[in-house]
């Protein structure tokens, strides 16, 4: 089976027929991207890509987020966030201008990609579309905004000893982590169980950082936080690359 076509019945099927339960147990902010949503200027315009349910959408209501997911029954949900924008969206395949938002973030995304070189294509595509940083281009306006666009990517991580999943160096990294959903078996039936299992990767420890630069992008900052590994990245451009 080719990647896309795996990817489309262990990923993209299953969380449009999770999607409600999903997104049931999905509300609360992580604290650093809620923190790198608050900071962010007043009137930035910026993307959510995997955006799920949309959780993520009503933190800075002094912000605009374009939100896009490749489940359309999750866009629904994210859909009824008022003011933002939720779109069906391929995260290979990003309808957006490039070299144009201020921000982005990709939340527990990029993990789902079942090989090495389309995770990194994602990260690429997240950071095409984030605006240049002048200070590298000899046509900026040194009385304008020098400052570059920055995206937040989260992913699982490989290291969750200490996690009820007890995953750790030396496991396994590709692996299918099951999602347990109960459903009415007729009107007035007995719940009846049904498991559904998707596609993870699990990244090692520095191997986020690795991606970014292989898709292009500078690490700022970088960490760990609640079994997932963590990074802002900004743009590479071809005179920082080559230096």
């Amino acid at each position: 089976m080719d990647s896309v076509s795996y990817e489309d019945r262990h990923v993209h099927c299953v969380y449009d027929q999770i999607a409600h339960h999903f997104s049931s147990t999905r509300y609360k902010p992580w604290p650093i991207v809620e923190k790198f949503l608050v900071d962010l200027p007043h009137g930035s315009i910026g993307l959510d890509v995997g955006c799920g349910n949309g959780k993520y959408l009503g933190v800075n209501p002094n912000i605009f987020i374009l939100a896009s997911d490749r489940s359309e029954n999750l866009v629904k949900i994210a859909a009824q966030h008022p003011k933002h924008v939720s779109i069906v969206a391929d995260n290979l395949a990003l309808p957006h201008p490039s070299s144009f938002f201020d921000f982005a973030i990709s939340i527990a995304v990029v993990h789902h990609l079942s090989t090495h070189a389309r995770r990194v294509s994602s990260i690429a595509a997240i950071l095409e579309t984030l605006r240049p940083d002048c200070r590298t281009e000899e046509d900026c306006n040194p009385a304008g905004n020098n400052d570059g666009g920055k995206c937040l990517i989260y992913v699982w991580a490989l290291e969750q000893k200490s996690s009820r999943r007890g995953w750790d160096e030396g496991d396994e990294q590709d692996v299918m982590v099951p999602w347990v959903m109960k459903q009415k078996t007729s009107e007035g039936g007995n719940d009846e169980t049904k498991t559904f299992h998707r596609y993870y990767h699990l990244y090692r420890r520095d191997e986020l950082e690795q991606d970014i630069a292989e898709a292009g992008g500078t690490v700022v900052e970088s960490g760990f936080e609640k079994d997932n590994w963590w990074a802002i990245a900004i743009r590479q451009f071809p005179s920082q690359a080559g230096a």
